[in-house]
Formats: C-alpha cells, sequence, structure tokens
C-alpha cells in the first residue's frame, strides 16, 4: 500500500504565521526594553556612579517566561543593538557584548527552569537561579573585560576603578575586590528589583502575549 507523504497543506502557513507573531513579539519587547534602559539612575551608596539601575530586564524575563529562553536572549539582543544605535559605543563593542551576556545569565535559566513546570515555585527558582548566575557573570566581566576595557578606552588606569571602589568600601585594594564587594551587590539588588516586577506583571502581560 503506498502512502501518502504528502505534507498537510495547511501545516506551513500556520507555522508561518507563528514564527512571524513570535518574531513580532520579540521586536516589541526588545523595543520597550531599550527604551526602559534609557531611564536609568545610579546608587552612589551601593556602587560608583557608572553603575545604574534600570528595569530593561523585566520585558526580557517575561518575553523568556511566556515564549522560551531562547526568545529570551533573541530579546536582550534586540535591546542591546537597539541600545547601542542610539548610544552608540565607545568601547569596541566589549561593553554591548558583556551586557548581553550578563543579561542573558539572567534570562536564560529563569525562562528554561520555568518552561519546565510553568507554576509559581518554578518561576521563583529559576528567577533565583538567574539572578545567582547573572551576578557571577558581572563579576567576571567586570573584573577581566569591561573595566580593563573601559580603562583602555578613556585612558584610566585600573588604579583609579580601585579609588572609587575605597570610597565607598575601605576594605577594596584590588579590582576583584571592587567586583566581589560593589558589583555583585549591586546585580543582586537589580535582580531582586526585577524579579519582584516581573512576577507582579507577568500573568498580565502573558494574557495579551497570547492574544
Amino acid at each position: 500500500m503506498k502512502m501518502n507523504t504528502a505534507a498537510n497543506p495547511q501545516k506551513h502557513p500556520e507555522q508561518k504565521a507563528s514564527k512571524t507573531k513570535t518574531m513580532v513579539k520579540v521586536s516589541m519587547l526588545g523595543a520597550l526594553a531599550a527604551v526602559l534602559m534609557l531611564f536609568s539612575v545610579p546608587l552612589p551608596f551601593l556602587a560608583p556612579s557608572f553603575y545604574e539601575m534600570d528595569f530593561s530586564e523585566v520585558p526580557v524575563l517575561i518575553g523568556s517566561f511566556a515564549m522560551g529562553p531562547l526568545a529570551g536572549a533573541a530579546i536582550e539582543l534586540v535591546k542591546i543593538l537597539l541600545n547601542l544605535l542610539m548610544n552608540g559605543t565607545q568601547t569596541m563593542f566589549v561593553g554591548e557584548l558583556a551586557n548581553l551576556i550578563v543579561g542573558c545569565a539572567l534570562v536564560v535559566p529563569a525562562g528554561y527552569i520555568y518552561q519546565r513546570s510553568k507554576t509559581r515555585k518554578h518561576a521563583v527558582a529559576g528567577l533565583v537561579t538567574g539572578v545567582v548566575t547573572m551576578t557571577v557573570a558581572a563579576v567576571l566581566m567586570n573584573a577581566y573585560v569591561l573595566l580593563p576595557a573601559y580603562g583602555k578606552a578613556f585612558g584610566m588606569p585600573l588604579n583609579s576603578f580601585i579609588k572609587m571602589g575605597t570610597a565607598i568600601h575601605s576594605s577594596i585594594d584590588s579590582l576583584l575586590d571592587f567586583c566581589l564587594l560593589l558589583v555583585a551587590p549591586f546585580n543582586i539588588l537589580k535582580g531582586a528589583f526585577v524579579s519582584v516586577i516581573t512576577l507582579l506583571l507577568y500573568k498580565r502581560i502573558s494574557g495579551l502575549l497570547r492574544r
């Protein structure tokens, strides 16, 4: 008996429409994240003023929860590219690449864990895991990539960053101390804020995304 191997004629248009919808959602959330990135504030009591708090990861996390970790990474990429277009770069894309890695370290684990079981418990577990991985990534990227790159771009010796850190935390006497005692707490606080906001908003916004 000859089997019919012809593809379902409805399948391809449906898949194409689904991909198009996903691309639109990724673009919209990425644009929203880029706009939120413009509204940032320094926390001078916690870190030097060039570290600024923003809530641009909230739409990225919502997208990662709603559409999966790969979509979250794509939204993060759109956000970074749009920010690059709006603000330019003075570090030959090193800063943007570092921000992409740190952002993905938050949203990819969070989205992956939540996708395994879409419960509040898994959402919280994913966010906690994401904040931890983001903090580790931020410490490593700042100590070995970002701060050296910024120092070279702006003609600043690394000792300048250490002095800035000492003004806030007197026990800082190395670049690694700077990152452990300032960068890590800054990212933990930022991660906590965006996680709480994401938990409060996700159900409402995810319904809009599905529609």
